[in-house]
């Protein structure tokens, strides 16, 4: 029997979350590669007026171009 994941069924996304799901990414895998808290990476996706530091989004970047290496600040966050 083939098990079908379903990413961000249901929920409200930032464009964050959109690219994980796209991407098919878990919110705790973001987290281990960035070396942030979970939580943290749970608001960056589904908290459109989260706002990270500039520490936490220097480590959430470095973590995203792994998977796309021209991804920009801007993609993700209004800053």
């Amino acid at each position: 029997m083939e098990v079908i994941k379903l990413w961000g069924l249901g929920k409200s996304r930032t464009k964050l979350g959109k690219f994980l799901d796209k991407n098919g990414r878990s919110q705790n895998e973001l987290a281990k590669a960035a070396g942030v808290n979970r939580e943290t990476v749970s608001k960056a996706c589904n908290d459109p007026h989260y706002s990270p530091t500039v520490k936490t989004l220097s480590k959430l970047m470095k973590a995203i171009r792994k998977l796309d290496p021209n991804a920009k600040p801007e993609d993700f966050f209004d800053i």
